[in-house]
């Protein structure tokens, strides 16, 4: 396809009173994704207001990734079921700007980051985006051979600088840690991750280094096998924050006179799961679940667990959960050592709204994480709110989505590796 060459694209469903729903041509693209993007930020006296759809089927995600990558489109799928295989990549336009996302403090990536760098920015004359606590290494830094590379690259600092408008796709080098990270930068549209296996787990990453020069290449050209990694939209209202303001180096509590309670809410986008635990305390954690408003059950135990399909195969299965393929529009809620032994890991549909309260008889406080990070207390009166995103996270795939996942669960759970018995001849039957 030249690259000058427009695309005409077929728009998909939209959950919200703000999309079109209609045909979008490459040349609307990119004000159809400034509309998506400005959903959560919209102006107070605005009337568009996103509100998620409750259906068997979940709300329907974006299939516009980044700045110029969207999911071709398959005439020839089904009603709402589609040939994961048939998930493919292409672009509108080229890719110009990639973010490299390295582990940090881990000398044997040096080399492979320092490869990568220069094959993008000399051989494909990308814009490379890296974080700056990256080349602050000293292994990086003290380089004067890539020193003169580092000065192309355009640097940022995560929850400071916003790049959701600047990058086209992601290569992560690393663990399946690296892709959450990425994961955690993009709270809206996330641009197609691409990462490889240089880490020690290796669910999400089905790219080997050996041959990353065909393989980028390949990915920048287009037409790529892509599984789309549902997320989890979480809301977190506290309860009794005080707002606090400095002035003059002093703390100064904004009340009116008496102490008068307020809210104060945050919102994260999850890959794998919403971890609520008992934190320090030795009591059981003690916290009420509500679905869609109504309450399902009190879960007394060690805490909870609500994943993902893609976080099925983390901290869930490890609890005693199922592995849910990443394409399966689902939730999955798992108790962490639950008092009452009924109470088994249970799949609900994608479109459900969870929320999770700490109970009133609790005796101590729940704490909170997410993919691992981020954790907090709670206390009584705050709520935990989760819904599935709208917003994915577009992996591509090695070969697809299918033999993608079975090959990781292969490697990393060691699937057919146990010394299989003896065939049984008709002679030995006999014994």
């Amino acid at each position: 396809m030249d690259g000058g060459e427009e695309m005409r694209v077929e728009a998909a469903p939209y959950c919200c009173s703000t999309c079109d729903g209609g045909e979008v041509t490459g040349r609307s693209l990119s004000r159809h994704n400034r509309k998506i993007r400005s959903l959560s930020t919209s102006s107070a006296g605005s009337s568009f207001e996103y509100r998620r759809t409750q259906s068997l089927h979940g709300p329907s995600p974006v299939t516009t990734f980044g700045p110029k990558a969207c999911m071709l489109q398959n005439p020839q799928a089904v009603m709402h079921i589609q040939d994961p295989a048939s998930q493919r990549l292409t672009w509108n336009k080229p890719p110009k700007s990639v973010l490299v996302i390295k582990k940090i403090r881990d000398a044997s990536l040096l080399q492979p980051f320092k490869e990568l760098c220069i094959f993008l920015t000399e051989v494909k004359n990308m814009i490379v985006y890296v974080e700056k606590k990256v080349l602050e290494d000293p292994a990086i830094s003290g380089d004067e051979n890539f020193g003169a590379i580092t000065k192309k690259f355009c640097t940022f600092t995560e929850d400071l600088d916003d790049i959701s408008n600047c990058v086209d796709f992601i290569i992560c080098l690393g663990g399946d840690g690296t892709l959450l990270y990425a994961s955690s930068l993009f709270q809206e549209s996330v641009p197609p991750v691409m990462a490889f296996h240089l880490g020690s787990l290796g669910f999400l990453t089905p790219f080997k280094f050996d041959t990353y020069q065909s393989q980028v290449t390949q990915i920048i050209e287009g037409n790529a096998a892509i599984v789309l990694r549902s997320r989890l939209k979480v809301q977190v209202l506290k309860e009794n924050w005080e707002k606090k303001a400095r002035l003059d180096d002093k703390a100064i509590i904004l009340t009116n006179g008496e102490f008068e309670s307020c809210h104060k809410a945050m919102q994260y986008e999850v890959l794998n799961e919403v971890v609520v635990d008992r934190g320090p305390s030795s009591y059981l954690s003690n916290v009420d679940l509500f679905l869609d408003g109504h309450l399902i059950t009190t879960v007394q135990g060690d805490g909870l667990i609500v994943s993902t399909p893609t976080g099925s195969t983390a901290y869930a299965v490890a609890a005693g959960a199922s592995m849910i393929h990443p394409n399966v529009p689902a939730i999955m809620i798992t108790p962490i050592c639950p008092h009452s032994l009924s109470f088994r890991p249970i799949v609900v549909p994608a479109g459900v709204e969870l929320k999770i309260m700490l109970s009133r008889d609790a005796r101590n406080t729940a704490w909170v994480s997410f993919d691992g990070r981020k954790r907090q207390e709670i206390c009584h009166g705050d709520s935990i709110t989760i819904t599935t995103s709208c917003f994915p996270v577009p992996s591509i795939c090695f070969r697809d989505p299918v033999n993608d996942w079975f090959e990781s669960l292969a490697q990393c759970l060691h699937w057919n590796v146990r010394k299989k018995q003896n065939y049984l001849s008709s002679e030995d039957e006999e014994f």
